[in-house]
């Protein structure tokens, strides 16, 4: 990894989540924090290099849905971390391609990941590696996921679920937004991927409602949203007969927020209000991501993995539990933290060479066990348990 330049585009809470443990871990001969808003940027690179205590990180405005100012900013660039929204992803993987740029995302829609994906041909021919949905779910989760898949000799089920949580929840929604609240609506809009009996199915979102016991929290609830298997299901089909995710949120989240759906905030058709065309969508996200965004308070990440199978003959269940506070030493949050430091982790083993040419599933990337390994470096406790029947 000795002599490559990093560059992090996004200098949001996860990019600079990041950009702090690439100039970590990585010993980058150059690193870049990258953003339309150079005040944003040059805050951001001040507070990576403030935590080092060196200057480690170097700030640069650049519009990345601009082809020729993303081209000439990727030029000297060997791994870029997109850290945008998920939506723009594609635009600069295409970029990236041309730059001969290797890549990898934060992912977080299924639907666009496919876009990325399908520009293998052109990766492979530039000699390049891409690998989007690289953060927590998807990401980390689906490495959890494989990890228990790898210590199983036959996997029969995988259950994967994740939340990230504020520590003093307020009603009515008893939720803090750690991420752009577009993505939080997708998660809770369009349809969930999984395994079912070996089958790819499709399911309902804020549905199939769960209770789960969470040893630091008590009792909390579970439901399915979508984008956190990804391309999973598909890929691990085969291999393992139920594959599913679903989000942890305190008890009540989930109904509420129903009721935005079915009463027609989120969709996208345009209607007349005041003789003004708008987006409900879009006065939504305004509206409410504003909302939200002013609750302050430190947050927690849960991540639970549930493997059932068999091993040297016997029955089996696996389970693997992560428990994440806000880092009072770097002021990181768990998001920042279980986000950042899963992308960056997956453009350092680009940067070693430890991957082909070409657009790659999350999943045929790097194994979980090796991602927990890496992720334990990190200071993210990870606990396995065990039942044999």
């Amino acid at each position: 990894m000795m002599n490559k330049c990093f560059a992090v585009l996004g200098a949001g809470m996860q990019g600079t989540a990041a950009a702090y443990d690439i100039a970590k871990f990585a010993e980058p001969e150059c690193l870049l924090l990258a953003d339309a808003n150079l005040e944003q940027a040059t805050k951001s690179a001040d507070r990576v290099n403030r935590l080092l205590g060196r200057d480690a990180c170097r700030p640069i405005q650049v519009n990345a849905l601009d082809p020729g100012s993303l081209a000439a900013f990727l030029k000297p660039v060997d791994v870029l971390l997109s850290c945008v929204p998920y939506w723009m992803h594609p635009k600069i993987a295409a970029v990236a391609i041309e730059t001969q740029t290797n890549m990898c995302d934060l992912g977080g829609n299924t639907e666009v990941t496919l876009q990325t994906l399908a520009m293998d041909s052109a990766a492979k021919e530039a000699g390049v590696t891409l690998i989007p949905d690289t953060g927590l779910a998807p990401g980390l989760v689906n490495s959890i996921g494989l990890y228990l898949i790898e210590h199983l000799d036959e996997a029969h089920s995988i259950n994967l679920y994740c939340g990230v949580l504020p520590q003093h929840p307020k009603p009515p929604f008893n939720y803090k937004l750690t991420f752009n609240v577009e993505g939080l609506v997708t998660e809770y809009m369009y349809q969930a991927v999984a395994l079912r009996d070996g089958e790819i199915v499709l399911l309902d979102t804020l549905a199939e409602v769960e209770q789960i016991q969470i040893e630091q929290l008590g009792q909390m609830e579970a439901f399915n949203t979508s984008g956190g298997t990804s391309t999973a299901p598909y890929t691990l089909r085969g291999r393992v007969k139920n594959y599913q995710y679903k989000t942890i949120r305190w008890p009540g989240h989930c109904e509420r927020m129903r009721i935005f759906r079915d009463f027609g905030f989120w969709n996208e058709e345009t209607v007349d209000v005041r003789g003004q065309m708008v987006k409900p969508r879009d006065v939504f996200c305004n509206v409410f991501g504003e909302s939200l965004g002013k609750i302050q308070d430190l947050d927690q990440c849960v991540v639970r993995g549930v493997g059932v199978g068999t091993r040297q003959g016997q029955q089996t269940r696996l389970q693997v539990d992560i428990f994440d506070k806000q880092c009072e030493k770097t002021g990181f949050t768990s998001m920042e933290r279980t986000t950042g430091f899963s992308i960056a982790i997956h453009a350092q083993a680009i940067a070693a060479g430890s991957f082909q040419p070409g657009c790659l599933r999350y999943e045929t990337a790097l194994a979980g066990t090796e991602f927990c390994e890496q992720i334990k470096r990190r200071g993210i406790h990870i606990r396995v348990s065990e039942e044999v029947d």
